[in-house]
């Protein structure tokens, strides 16, 4: 019931795969990552191609039924805004105490299992990220479950969660805040550098889902 349909691919997804649009009282579209907006909205696949495709073949217009002004850099502002709010959750877990940072203190956690996902900086070393890596790859020898790794947010953006502190590698902890966090880090990573695989569709005038 919660499935949506992509005004790009034509395909069904569910609201946290998907991303919805409306236009704001100028006619300006905007994305409602929150899905909370009133007024008529339509829904693009959460990658940031079907965005582009999306802004290149005017198809905001034509779902929401309506003139609109599409920004130049809308696909930019919406990693933005996922960053953002990727930042924030991490904030959120870091009072919960579901954030650990320090080489050796991240690798002791994820070998002994308390780790749901670590953050790399973009610019760690690869020595670093290796040695993550086989405390990973012992985890999962060890019990069968896989570590989420992510390479989304520089080292100048971890240290905003930590309050200042150099930051090259992070780990998310169990629990209610660590979850949001990894839930907005895939929703991130699936936006950056995932391709979409489903058909695009080649008729643009073909109604589609909007609400």
């Amino acid at each position: 019931m919660n499935d949506r349909t992509c005004i790009v691919t034509r395909n069904s997804g569910s609201i946290d795969t998907m991303i919805r649009f409306v236009a704001d009282p100028q006619g300006v579209v905007v994305a409602d990552l929150k899905a909370q907006l009133p007024g008529r909205g339509c829904w693009v696949t959460a990658h940031r191609d079907c965005v582009r495709r999306a802004m290149e073949k005017n198809l905001f217009a034509r779902a929401l039924k309506t003139k609109v002004v599409v920004p130049d850099k809308l696909d930019e502002t919406i990693d933005a805004l996922m960053v953002s709010s990727l930042i924030g959750m991490m904030a959120l877990a870091r009072k919960a105490g579901q954030i650990l940072i320090g080489g050796g203190k991240v690798d002791a956690a994820i070998r002994s299992g308390q780790v749901l996902a670590v953050f790399h900086a973009t610019e760690a070393a690869a020595d670093g990220v290796r040695k993550m890596d086989q405390a990973r790859h012992a985890r999962l020898v060890a019990a069968g479950t896989q570590t989420a790794s992510f390479h989304l947010l520089s080292g100048e953006k971890l240290a905003i969660v930590t309050a200042g502190s150099n930051v090259i590698h992070l780990a998310v902890l169990a629990g209610q805040a660590g979850e949001g966090v990894v839930k907005r880090a895939r929703m991130l990573d699936r936006y950056r550098n995932r391709a979409e695989n489903g058909q695009m569709a080649d008729d643009p005038a073909k109604e589609t889902d909007t609400e």
